[in-house]
């Protein structure tokens, strides 16, 4: 190798090593954040939507209310993660949820630099060990009622509200909350529940008659009227075939 060629080649070589023991130590510098989860639980119950909130009993911000949440392991995957800490706090497995949304401002928790990352469930609040109520202090609180929470847990669940009712709006996911017969005054006013505002009755069945997968049983339920109203089922099946919904 030719003298100046060699004299060039060390020189990049060492201009190569210097730049990745500035850049190591930039990042150690800079990306000193910490990763959490916040599980957001929905509950229905007797046509109220609710949410789950845990009692603080650990600093900082001791005995206010706030989220499940917990911190992300270094080898734990997001996912993972929100499921460990839905069934620490709750004692629910396997519960289907989805990631809403990531908050990221500087400033979100005065202690440190914490990224969070929220999943939300909508579950039967029969479904809820209420044996771990007073063990984790949960309490369920309505929507429109909720006390005042830690950091920026109060936009979390505001942002979650926005993203169920849309989805509820274009995906089946309100069936779930269902006994596996139902009558059209139930859906209806399960609806009207999560939508927090009163459907029109008309325009509301009118709809359902599009749906091939919304099946009429040759039974009644007669518990509110002599009369009786038709029980339904939701046919999963045809609804794949469809894979249309709106309310």
């Amino acid at each position: 190798m030719h003298y100046t060629h060699l004299v060039f080649y060390i020189f990049e070589r060492i201009h190569f090593e210097v730049f990745w023991i500035i850049m190591n130590r930039t990042y150690k510098q800079i990306q000193q954040i910490t990763l959490a989860v916040d599980c957001i639980i929905f509950g229905f119950d007797t046509n109220k939507l609710e949410v789950l909130l845990v009692h603080r009993g650990f600093e900082p911000e001791k005995d206010r209310w706030s989220l499940m949440g917990g911190f992300v392991g270094n080898n734990e995957d997001l996912d993972k993660a929100a499921n460990r800490v839905l069934c620490d706090l709750s004692g629910l497995e396997n519960v289907y949820m989805e990631q809403v949304r990531t908050f990221g401002k500087a400033n979100r928790d005065p202690y440190e630099r914490v990224v969070s990352t929220t999943y939300s469930a909508l579950i039967l609040k029969k479904d809820y060990r209420a044996e771990l109520i007073s063990e984790y202090r949960a309490e369920w609180f309505s929507i429109n009622n909720l006390p005042d929470l830690i950091f920026d847990h109060k936009d979390m669940i505001v942002s979650a509200i926005q993203r169920l009712r849309r989805r509820v709006r274009t995906v089946p996911i309100g069936f779930n909350l269902l006994p596996e017969k139902f009558t059209l005054p139930q859906l209806q006013k399960l609806y009207e529940g999560i939508l927090g505002e009163q459907i029109d009755k008309r325009n509301f069945r009118k709809k359902l008659r599009t749906m091939d997968f919304l099946i009429r049983l040759d039974e009644k339920d007669k518990s509110q009227s002599k009369k009786g109203a038709f029980l339904y089922r939701f046919d999963e099946k045809e609804y794949n075939k469809a894979k249309s919904f709106n309310i």
